[in-house]
């Protein structure tokens, strides 16, 4: 049937069936939006593909566009990295529980660091009182580090960090403890996530100012492809922008305006984007509509693909994969009817597996109110081990393709981010972009939209606005993780110790050594590395760079 039969039949429906029913009783809702406001369609056919050229904007898995997928045989060859999100207390207190997930069947961890931590402070230094281990693990020294990963072989799990302005610090730490283990740093595989620019944009975890703290992502960069090959040395990050308000077309656009800037930032510095782009990650929300998320996903490939390609003349394929690990939108979870969250995790999963992932992480139903149980990671784990095993979506590649409705989507979206990434250019580029102020106030009015659309139910979440029941029936929480009020004193205690066991001298030299690399162009990793060998501390080594570079202040934007 050709398109002007279709149409004819479509127009015929229109005005038969269609009306027949819209006569004697209206729709739902006059307009139906996606989260991101993409208008809907009643009914999507041929006619909405027209223009769609297979081979140019879809063609085959491996290959570009690579809107199908990354690899040639997606999941049919390797099921995605399966990742718990895990870390608090003491460093014996993650042990135990990455050991657990281990038996359970999880390939891949996920270190989640406490706030001191992330913002280079000592578990000791006054800055750091009431926060040590509660939403991650403290990491203070090497020591730390080294009992995380005690009893777990660093050659036979990949290990994901979501840490930024001292990733530099952490990495080192890694290597170190790989030494020890008898594993060369070459062997070691992982993701540092390492992208600071969405820290300035939306999560805070900042340090330095943006300069140094961009030479201290391209020193990870520059280091580890010279010496830790299979580590993927920078996660950009569309997750937090998305979870700080964006909707999913800014999610996509922001977080590929960065990837602009990182690799041009690194080609300024003399390196070959078919160097480092290879070992590149990226990282993107899974929020609430469905199909809107797995066009999302398949939108990022394509339009990656043509912008590294276009505008950075890249030859490696490698370079052009957009590899991506989702998560949880954790904001899309509820602390009302908390067990109702396990169905909204299977679902951030289903998108992740329909959208192609290479990694993914749920989220467990009571993060909520606590750090998960390992009841809750466990069944945390299994829903992903469910879907891989159980349901026949690994059984094909990119299952959703040729849908008239989710090719639609995916050209909209492509269409909608490439409108932003324009916008942004015409400013200067994603720094200029933040400095003005405009990504903030673009976040700000999705996330102001959004919350105007809950409050008035319009959105609906089940539970908050509405299905809800009596406070006093809702979930008892005598089963919720209890944070040991005695962490604090006790890391305190382990980092004294450290101290006065190591060689006073030679955490003098190294600092010395460090003071001046920052100094000169050099890069920092080696005497960063140097340093954690000799229990120099996370809060010292960063000190010497506050010395230095001093701290971010940021500009409000009211």
């Amino acid at each position: 049937m050709g398109s002007d039969d279709t149409q004819k039949a479509f127009e015929k429906w229109q005005d038969t069936t269609l009306k027949k029913v819209l006569d004697k009783s209206t729709e739902r809702e006059k307009t139906f939006v996606t989260e991101s406001g993409i208008p809907v369609k009643r009914l999507y056919t041929p006619l909405d593909l027209e223009h769609t050229d297979y081979n140019k904007d879809l063609g085959f898995p491996g290959e570009a566009p690579y809107t199908r997928g990354v690899y040639p045989t997606m999941y049919r060859g390797r099921l995605w990295t399966m990742r718990n999100y895990a870390g608090f207390g003491t460093a014996e207190d993650t042990n135990r529980r990455f050991r657990y997930l281990l038996e359970q069947g999880m390939p891949g961890l996920s270190v989640a660091f406490d706030l001191p931590t992330q913002l280079g402070y000592d578990s000791g230094d006054p800055m750091a009182e009431g926060a040590v281990g509660r939403v991650g693990v403290a990491v203070d020294t090497l020591a730390d580090m080294e009992v995380i990963f005690k009893d777990i072989p660093l050659d036979k799990v990949s290990t994901s960090m979501t840490i930024n302005a001292p990733a530099t610090v952490l990495l080192a730490m890694y290597i170190v403890v790989g030494e020890k283990q008898g594993i060369p740093q070459e062997k070691l595989t992982g993701t540092t996530q390492n992208d600071i620019l969405k820290d300035f944009i939306a999560r805070g975890t900042y340090i330095f100012p943006p300069e140094p703290s961009i030479r201290l992502c391209l020193d990870i960069i520059e280091y580890c492809y010279k010496h830790v090959p299979k580590w993927n040395t920078l996660s950009i990050t569309g997750y937090h922008i998305r979870e700080a308000g964006a909707n999913a077309i800014q999610e996509l656009a922001f977080t590929l305006a960065n990837a602009i800037t990182y690799i041009e930032k690194a080609r300024e510095r003399g390196l070959d984007v078919d160097d480092f782009a290879p070992r590149l990650s990226y990282s993107l929300g899974c929020h609430r509509d469905l199909f809107e998320e797995v066009a999302k996903y398949r939108a990022a490939r394509r339009l990656f693909a043509k912008i590294i390609k276009e505008r950075f003349k890249a030859k490696n394929p490698k370079s052009s994969l957009f590899r991506t690990y989702s998560g949880s939108c954790g904001s899309t979870l509820i602390t009302q009817q908390p067990l109702n969250n396990i169905v909204r995790v299977t679902m951030h999963a289903l998108m992740g597996i329909l959208g192609g992932h290479q990694a993914i992480h749920t989220s467990c139903w009571d993060e909520g109110y606590a750090i998960p149980t390992e009841d809750s990671a466990r069944i945390s784990l299994r829903t992903q081990q469910i879907l891989a095993y159980e349901n026949g979506l690994t059984k094909t590649i990119d299952p959703l393709a040729g849908s008239y409705y989710v090719e639609s989507l995916t050209d909209e979206i492509e269409k909608r981010a490439s409108e932003y990434l324009e916008k942004i250019d015409r400013m200067g580029g994603m720094l200029k972009a933040i400095e003005n102020g405009f990504v903030f106030q673009e976040i700000q009015e999705s996330s102001v939209q959004f919350q105007r659309e809950v409050d008035s139910g319009e959105k609906v979440i089940v539970g908050l606005n509405k299905f809800t029941i009596p406070e006093e029936e809702d979930f008892e929480e005598q089963d919720i993780f209890e944070a040991d009020p005695g962490v604090e004193t006790l890391q305190k205690e382990k980092l004294t110790k450290v101290k006065a066991e190591r060689n006073g001298e030679d955490v003098k030299l190294a600092l010395s050594k460090l003071e001046k690399a920052i100094d000169s162009t050099e890069n920092l990793m080696p005497c960063i590395i140097e340093a954690v060998k000799h229990y120099v501390s996370l809060g010292e080594i960063c000190q010497v760079m506050r010395d230095k570079w001093g701290e971010f202040k940021p500009t409000t934007y009211i």
